[in-house]
Order: structure tokens, then sequence, then C-alpha cells
């Protein structure tokens, strides 16, 4: 399952319907670029779908590989962006 792109403000303008709505991974962009993604989770706090949030996961490696980023980078990168706010 390919992500839905959609830009940083349209992600921030709509906020609840796409945390609360729309239930499908959301690749946020900024200029075109990808900055980040949104995996929203099941609507209740406990996941009784344990193959629902196998298949998030899946999606998410997906979205990391066709985004050439593997983890360690994506900490590394989390990490630094963290270290700079401070």
């Amino acid at each position: 399952m390919q992500a839905i792109k959609v830009g940083i403000r349209e992600f921030r303008a709509n906020l609840p319907h796409y945390l609360l709505e729309l239930g499908e991974p959301i690749a946020v962009t900024r200029h075109h670029e990808t900055i980040g993604y949104f995996i929203p989770t099941a609507n209740d706090k406990k996941p009784k779908d344990l193959s629902r949030l196998k298949q998030l996961a899946d999606n998410l490696d997906s979205a990391l590989k066709a985004a050439d980023i593997n983890e360690d980078e994506l900490i590394a990168e989390y990490r630094e962006l963290r270290k700079q706010q401070q």
C-alpha cells in the first residue's frame, strides 16, 4: 500500500480529518520532498487486530525503502534534529 502524499500545510489544516477519519498512512511533504510519515493506529488504545499492526509496520518499512532511508539513518537524523532544537 502506497502512502497518500499531503503537504505539511494541508496536513496541519486538516489534522482532525487525517487523525480521526482517514485511517491510511500519509507521507507528509514540504516542497514536494517527504519529511515524515503519519501511520495511524486503531481507534481504541489497545490494538485488537495484530495483523493490522503488522500491516502498518510493513507499510512503514516500504515507505522507508521507497525513500531510500534505513532505520539507523532515520534515528541518527532524529537525534541530530533534537540536539539542534535544544
